[in-house]
């Protein structure tokens, strides 16, 4: 008995430790998105005061107002809604039909083509930017939605997840249902997707969160201000000699919102498409 009491308070000051440092991680993550609210509510003159100011002395809300009339936010917000959707239904088509063949079709090389899948991760994106530019500019697609869009279909992390998921579904089931008439097709629409569905959430959030946040790219393949993305227009609060730091983290913070929104409301796929997501074959 004095062995089991004596554990007991070891193991809640464990349990106390664990749960300080979750905290203290978590309140450093939102620190930043807490610092970015707090100063598109303030005046400018509030952001370069000599000590820190967390707070506003009186929320500005034209800041918002203000923010959403320096540039063409809508125009923004359009492009950047219809090239993440499309990135996102592209994205898993192309995923899960590859992912389909390499998981439950049995054909000469298909192993060399996984790993072949696999070795793209290996590279950084930024080797690739020049050679994509230059077939780009060969296509004339160049400030165009099809370079925002067709460069960002493929996607070898959506494959892999994707794969690795359908690997763990009983192949049982897909010969029940070649038996009962169902063609390849109809196995991948009728059974693998509807037991993939947190596969599929998990890889449309991955992709839907990176098209939104995107910078580089869209900024390298788009001229003009009628294709710019969100995250470019933002940059357009800095200028030679001065920058709307305001009106910045207003629009920034307007721009954050539709991505904790879709992570709030699809985060029971998400975490259960990463924890089911076997490591078999």
């Amino acid at each position: 008995m004095t062995n089991v009491k004596s554990i007991r308070p070891k193991r809640v000051l464990q349990k106390a430790g664990i749960h300080a440092i979750l905290l203290a991680g978590a309140v450093i993550m939102v620190l930043p998105l807490f610092w970015m609210i707090t100063t598109s509510l303030k005046e400018m003159w509030e952001v370069f005061t000599p000590e820190m100011q967390w707070l506003p002395e009186a929320p500005v809300w034209r800041n918002y107002a203000d923010a959403w009339m320096y540039a063409p936010f809508g125009r923004y917000y359009f492009n950047t809604v219809f090239v993440s959707i499309s990135v996102v239904a592209l994205q898993l088509i192309i995923c899960g039909l590859a992912a389909y063949a390499l998981s439950r079709l049995q054909f000469p090389g298909r192993d060399l083509v996984f790993l072949g899948v696999l070795g793209t991760m290996m590279l950084p994106g930024t080797l690739m930017t020049v050679p994509s530019y230059l077939i780009l500019h060969w296509l004339k697609w160049i400030d165009t939605y099809y370079a925002l869009i067709v460069p960002s279909v493929f996607n070898a992390f959506g494959i892999f997840l994707l794969r690795q998921f359908f690997m763990t579904i009983p192949r049982e089931l897909d010969d029940a249902a070649i038996i009962d008439g169902c063609s390849r097709m109809g196995i991948l629409w009728r059974i693998l997707l509807p037991l993939s569905k947190a596969a599929f959430a998990t890889v449309g959030i991955f992709t839907f969160m990176g098209q939104w946040n995107s910078y580089i790219w869209p900024l390298i393949v788009t001229n003009s201000e009628e294709m710019r993305m969100i995250s470019v227009g933002i940059s357009m609060f800095k200028d030679q000699f001065v920058t709307q730091w305001t009106l910045m983290m207003a629009a920034s913070t307007t721009a954050t919102l539709p991505l904790l929104i879709v992570f709030l409301f699809a985060q029971r796929f998400f975490i259960e498409g990463i924890t089911l997501t076997g490591l078999k074959g």
